[in-house]
């Protein structure tokens, strides 16, 4: 092998590592987005990722518009993957009972139950599902954390069929009879404490497309760059070097 070659080799391997170790070449992670629209008139909004990688989810969630605030403290909103029914976000007609209000039982027809808790801290499992101490706080909040999914919701999220809600409204944007109604799911709080205020349909995203998040972090694109055009340089040295002792052999 010629002496430059082996100053070439090793520039092509080190640029080759650069690449294959970006996190933005990964090929074991999948995104899934949703926007999370209002529901019951709740006149929030949000949106809602998560990046899997095998049954670890990092879930990343803003929202804001919901109610502020319960008993004169933040409004706790506790919030979920749902799965295993139709993977859709109900509509009016989803309200059987006619007090214009659409409950959690209700929307649970489209959304079906509770696959994962998004809590704040400890348990995130569907037993969690109604604890007030580990919900999303205020009108506003941005939520991150890597949580273990099950194998039934891990089935629904990659089917298509998982979605989050977000639940908790303000009384008294509900109807006068709905305001006196107990909650659904747990009787000593009222209606408008677990009723659903957003839902949206997680989606697969393709890897790298708009809007999913799927980059390498800016320190690291640093990394992978200086890499790459160190590879770059030392291949345009080596180029160089060649071409000085071919020079110097035909003045021999």
């Amino acid at each position: 092998m010629k002496k430059s070659a082996f100053l070439i080799a090793p520039a092509l391997a080190l640029g080759a590592m650069a690449l294959s170790t970006s996190p933005a070449l990964a090929a074991d992670s999948t995104t899934y987005q949703a926007n999370l629209g209002a529901i019951n008139g709740s006149n929030a909004s949000g949106t809602a990722m998560i990046t899997l990688n095998g049954n670890q989810a990092t879930v990343t969630e803003k929202v804001s518009g919901l109610a502020a605030t319960f008993n004169g403290k933040p409004y706790p909103h506790v919030q979920h993957i749902h799965i295993g029914a139709q993977g859709t976000c109900p509509g009016p007609s989803a309200d059987t009972s006619g007090d214009g209000v659409i409950s959690t039982t209700e929307g649970a027809l489209f959304y079906g139950g509770i696959g994962a808790t998004l809590s704040t801290s400890g348990d995130t499992s569907p037993a969690a599902g109604t604890d007030l101490a580990v919900a999303g706080m205020g009108s506003s909040f941005t939520y991150q954390r890597t949580i273990t999914l099950d194998a039934k919701t891990l089935a629904s999220l990659q089917s298509g069929t998982a979605v989050v809600v977000v639940h908790g409204l303000d009384p008294a944007t509900l109807p006068a009879g709905a305001q006196k109604e107990p909650s659904d799911l747990v009787p000593s709080l009222p209606l408008a404490a677990t009723s659903p205020a957003l839902c949206g349909t997680l989606t697969a995203m393709p890897a790298g497309a708009p809007g999913t998040g799927i980059a390498a972090p800016a320190q690291q694109q640093g990394v992978d760059l200086g890499l790459i055009a160190t590879g770059a340089g030392l291949i345009a040295a080596a180029g160089g070097v060649y071409g000085i002792r071919r020079r110097l052999a035909a003045k021999a």
